[in-house]
This record gives structure tokens, C-alpha cells and sequence, in this order.
């Protein structure tokens, strides 16, 4: 299943007003309700700010959550996500990311 992508910087700006955090070592979410004039689908932005090194970095960074969204069976429906990148994910193992996920997800209530 593909994830779709949340685009609208409005809706991103409400997303770090309003969301719900979930707090880890490796990311950070944000988390809020999908709007009701949207389809209820989840949506998910990467950020990987400059912090974390050069374009190369980055994207690299939001590849790789990228892919731990999809292991870990993301988009989920009604929630609108913000996965923020900190430096410690750039290099991390792939189960220490969807450990740090998982955990995150449960903060932010987003799972159980």
C-alpha cells in the first residue's frame, strides 16, 4: 500500500499546533485527526531539517522513514502524521527504527 503524502503547509503549520507528540530517541510525530472535508485515509509528512547534514543526508533520512512507515503498516487511517527526523536516524539499524516508531505511534496515541 502506498502512503499518501500530506502537502497543504497550512495543514502542516495546524499539525504542529495542534498534534499530539510522541517523543523518541530517533523521531519525533506529530500526530492530529484527519480533517472531515478530507478522505479519511491517513497522510504522513517526512521532516528532516538541516541539522541532520546536506540534501543527500536528508533525503536519505526521509527514505529510510520512509520505508519504516510501510513496514510498519502506515498510513493510518484518520490521522494526519508529521515524522520529524533527529540526528540519530540517519545511521540507525532498521529495528532499532520501527522499535523507536512503534513507541513513538503509542505516544503521540496514534496505536495502542
Amino acid at each position: 500500500m502506498s502512503v499518501r503524502t500530506l502537502k497543504s503547509a497550512s495543514e502542516i503549520d495546524a499539525l504542529f499546533k495542534n498534534g499530539r507528540r510522541g517523543n523518541g530517541r530517533l523521531l519525533v510525530i506529530l500526530a492530529s485527526r484527519t480533517p472531515a472535508q478530507r478522505d479519511p485515509g491517513g497522510r504522513v509528512v517526512f521532516i528532516a531539517g538541516k541539522k541532520l547534514g546536506g540534501a543527500v543526508a536528508r533525503n536519505r533520512c526521509k527514505r529510510v522513514l520512509r520505508e519504516a512507515v510501510r513496514r510498519a503498516g502506515g498510513a493510518w487511517p484518520g490521522q494526519d502524521l508529521a515524522i520529524i527526523a533527529r540526528p540519530g536516524a540517519r545511521c540507525a539499524p532498521p529495528a532499532e527504527l520501527d522499535r523507536a516508531l512503534a513507541t513513538a505511534l503509542v505516544g503521540a496515541g496514534v496505536t495502542r
